[in-house]
């Protein structure tokens, strides 16, 4: 009996060693460098493959090139670390609420239809509009699929970007995106730079359409806390979803603040 014991418990150590390194040796391995990108990829590609990605998604992610210029994109995102007042300067807060305030006149149906369906105001939706693209002058064009797999293959946030190139290849699966698609330094698309978690999630349709976009933008804040009617400014009820938005606490002032100007509650110069 002892003997018996003794010999399941052996089996069941080896048999936990082997998974645990079968579990290693299937895992693809993050790098700092262009040197072991094409490994990576391939190791990648099959475990994407194993997990029910299909064909048309792996082929585009074997055509994908390391890019330095995400990576030093990446490494250089001192914007955030300014004071909100140089933060608004240095991204033309002044000229996004005067634009603002004539595409809410302008588009006025538009603004109504999406604020009865989301409880979202224009303001806060304008200013994130004019933030992340200039209105839709300014969605990037870095190869979307290479700017995710590069920072999925990145030893920096290697487990966010991972989840974000899952998603990025489901989308070309099902057509949404293409192995062409262009985007930002980070993989951003469409007029209001949607992630690719994120429009899995919120999108709802084309998002280089700023009907579109600006929808899908009302949808994310109010799955993230939204409330209509209420406040959006700091320690008001809705800067909950603006927080969900971007990470950036001056990022979130900016959207806050612009937002209250846009929709009526003082002048581009106030703080």
């Amino acid at each position: 009996m002892t003997r018996r014991r003794a010999m399941i418990t052996f089996t069941f150590i080896v048999a936990a060693l082997l998974a645990a390194c079968g579990g290693h040796a299937q895992a693809a391995q993050c790098g700092s460098s262009p040197a072991g990108f094409e490994a990576w990829k391939r190791e990648f590609g099959e475990e994407a493959r194993s997990k029910g990605v299909g064909g048309t998604a792996i082929a585009a992610l074997m055509q994908t090139n390391y890019a330095s210029a995400t990576i030093a994109a990446d490494r250089g995102q001192r914007s955030f670390s300014l004071s909100l007042d140089q933060f608004l300067a240095k991204r033309g807060a002044v000229t996004i609420v005067a634009r603002g305030r004539q595409l809410k006149q302008s588009q006025a149906a538009m603004f109504a239809s999406i604020e009865q369906r989301y409880g979202v105001p224009p303001g806060p939706l304008i200013a994130i509009w004019g933030m992340e693209s200039g209105f839709g002058s300014q969605r990037g064009n870095q190869h979307m699929l290479s700017s995710i797999a590069t920072l999925a293959y990145d030893c920096r946030r290697p487990e966010f970007f991972t989840e974000q190139l899952y998603a990025a290849l489901k989308l070309i699966d099902r057509g949404v995106l293409s192995g062409s698609t262009r985007g930002s330094m980070h993989g951003e698309v469409g007029q209001t730079q949607f992630m690719p978690k994120n429009i899995l999630a919120y999108g709802t349709g084309n998002l280089d359409v700023a009907a579109n976009a600006l929808a899908s933008t009302a949808n994310f804040l109010r799955a993230n806390g939204w409330k209509a009617g209420a406040g959006y400014q700091p320690g008001e009820p809705n800067f909950v979803a603006i927080e969900a938005w971007n990470a950036a606490g001056v990022y979130q002032k900016a959207i806050a603040l612009m937002g209250r100007q846009i929709d009526g509650g003082g002048s581009a110069a106030e703080r």
